[in-house]
């Protein structure tokens, strides 16, 4: 499989890079197998059209607010994923929104895209996450690693080297 994990936010602006963050968590703490590319998207936009291109599956974390309790986290795939991204708590998902819309116009979407937002409490100026958001990043990794289970891609922790499986929506 061709697959992109990729984080975005600002994290300059606390919560609003929790999507890097739980990128830099999952290369810390985990080995992919190949053909599974983790990317740090920070900020960027259409410039990342080159690199989502006719991906067989693109997971993307983000900040995003969705009306839940802070450090919730929802899921959305395909279709939703869209208008989800139309409903902006930064200037960055313009970006991820015309970024998107520029792979449905070349036919280079990716085959599935599933989003996962991360509901942000602090969006102000600093570099930590708030406690509800910090708490959900390991959340969020079980979700990316369950989702890459599913399909059969097997991914090893660094530490102890440690197999992880899906088996039933739980990962082990």
């Amino acid at each position: 499989m061709n697959v992109l994990v990729l984080g975005v936010g600002n994290i300059l602006l606390a919560d609003e890079g929790a999507g890097v963050q739980a990128v830099a968590e999952l290369e810390r703490n985990y080995a992919f197998p190949p053909g599974v590319e983790l990317l740090d998207g920070g900020t960027a936009g259409i410039e990342l059209l080159r690199r989502i291109a006719a991906r067989d599956l693109l997971l993307i974390i983000d900040a995003m607010n969705s009306g839940r309790a802070a450090g919730s986290i929802a899921r959305f795939t395909d279709a939703e994923v869209g208008g989800r991204l139309r409903m902006r708590i930064s200037p960055h998902q313009l970006g991820l929104s015309d970024l998107m819309a520029a792979a449905l116009l070349t036919g280079e979407t990716p085959k599935e895209v599933i989003l996962f937002g991360i509901e942000p409490q602090d969006i102000e100026p600093g570099f930590s996450l708030s406690p509800p958001v910090s708490a959900a990043l390991s959340e969020v990794v079980k979700m990316v690693l369950a989702e890459l289970g599913r399909r059969g891609l097997e991914v090893t922790r660094r530490r102890g080297e440690e197999r992880y499986f899906w088996e039933k929506d739980r990962v082990a």
